[in-house]
């Protein structure tokens, strides 16, 4: 799904125009990256958490030709799923249905 077809959505479920739809999804990424870029961390209950990570510098190897570079250190944006929604995604298995029990002869 990309931001348009989630504007569509969030159009027909709400009785709101693509438009604004698409408004309000900018308006949340905005504010997201807004927090980030300040070192907050955003909690969304239900849904997860982004929060910003960083990454010292390091070595690594260039795989084309093996030799060694420098990675400069980094900042990313790290999301982690809140349980409900890692419930969806892997949803604990059924128990198994036990046997029945022999009968004594």
């Amino acid at each position: 799904m990309n931001v348009t077809e989630l504007a569509e959505h969030i159009a027909n479920s709400h009785e709101l125009g693509k438009a604004q739809a698409r408004e309000i999804i900018e308006s949340v990424f905005s504010a997201i990256t807004q927090a980030a870029t300040s070192g907050d961390e955003v909690a969304l209950p239900s849904f997860g958490k982004f929060k910003v990570a960083d990454r010292p510098a390091r070595q690594g190897r260039n795989p084309a030709t093996g030799e060694v570079i420098q990675i400069a250190a980094s900042r990313k944006l790290a999301f982690a799923a809140a349980k409900s929604v890692r419930d969806k995604l892997n949803p604990p298995e059924a128990p198994a249905a036990k046997a029945p029990a022999k009968k004594k002869a």
